[in-house]
């Protein structure tokens, strides 16, 4: 099968890894369908790709006919869906995180898909003390055994403009004069750049031989560890912002993360305050980035490219 054969259909793509993974795959050739329960939401990556290269499509996750649909006639699938806290009635654990990828799984085994890229997260464990990392492990689980073709990608936390990271505490230290360190800002972090990510997806798709790829597992993190608080002065060294970084002890934490439950985005939940208890950090039980051709990118060398915007002098 020649490069401009394949036909991937990519769930979760209007997020911001799926954005930059659509980006580095529409250079390889392939057609592209970004399937979201409302396909408008994927128009704005059209322009990524030559014209009907990249097809927005309607697709509810959580309907098997409407998972089949948009599987038939693909050849690859990467299911990038993920939450970092639940929200309602759809927006849970469970749901988006094992029984999704359960159901695309076992969609990909019937249509005879090629290859089936499952994007988990890099604190995933059955043992997690958080839900969130209980609940992508057994979708990790759930994807293999339904799907012999899987591969499974733990990203550690994803840097690069418009990041969900950096660029939020960086807001929060505009109106804030200080910022919290739950549990003292020990907790260990192996920060990935976006686009490394991205194209570790673009090089096992694109590979003349994936086989190599399929059933295993790879952790993709930065070539440098940090704790949560050296993240922080990080930010505020290339910021100029000066907020007093306050240890928040865990018990503490959790009872901001009631109080600010009812906001879009809470400040902090107390499944997030379980996930500061295990660091972030690449095991070494699982090849990395250079096993998918990929030289890591320091944060050093991204970071102040995009945290300029927060200067006070602008």
């Amino acid at each position: 099968m020649t490069q401009k054969q394949k036909v991937i259909t990519v769930f979760g793509g209007t997020g911001f890894l799926g954005r930059h993974a659509i980006y580095a795959l529409a250079k390889t050739g392939a057609q592209i369908r970004v399937a979201s329960r409302v396909k408008q939401r994927g128009y704005f990556l059209r322009p990524a790709g030559d014209v009907g290269q990249i097809v927005p499509i309607r697709c509810d996750v959580h309907d098997t006919a409407s998972v089949a649909a948009a599987l038939h006639g693909a050849t690859h699938a990467l299911n990038l869906i993920g939450i970092l806290f639940e929200k309602g009635k759809r927006r849970r654990f469970d749901a988006l995180h094992r029984d999704v990828p359960r159901r695309i799984a076992e969609q990909a085994q019937e249509a005879g898909l090629e290859m089936l890229i499952q994007v988990s997260s890099l604190g995933a464990a059955p043992d997690s003390p958080s839900h969130y990392g209980r609940s992508k492990a057994a979708g990790e689980d759930a994807a293999l055994a339904a799907f012999a073709n899987t591969v499974i990608l733990r990203p550690s936390i994803l840097f690069g403009p418009d990041d969900d990271f950096f660029n939020r505490f960086a807001r929060m230290a505009r109106l804030s004069p200080c910022l919290p360190l739950i549990s003292g800002g020990t907790t260990k972090f192996q920060p990935v750049y976006v686009g490394d990510a991205a194209n570790a997806i673009r090089n096992i798709i694109s590979c003349p031989y994936p086989q190599k790829y399929l059933g295993h597992t790879y952790e993709l993190g930065g070539p440098e560890v940090f704790t949560f608080k050296q993240l922080l002065e990080m930010m505020q060294r290339l910021t100029g912002q000066d907020c007093a970084l306050v240890s928040l002890p865990g018990p503490l934490a959790k009872v901001l993360g009631m109080l600010t439950a009812f906001l879009p985005q809470p400040l902090i939940t107390s499944d997030q305050v379980n996930s500061l208890k295990k660091d972030n950090i690449e095991s070494g039980n699982y090849p990395g980035l250079q096993a998918l051709g990929v030289d890591a990118t320091a944060l050093a060398a991204i970071l102040p490219s995009y945290m300029g915007q927060y200067k006070k002098i602008g």
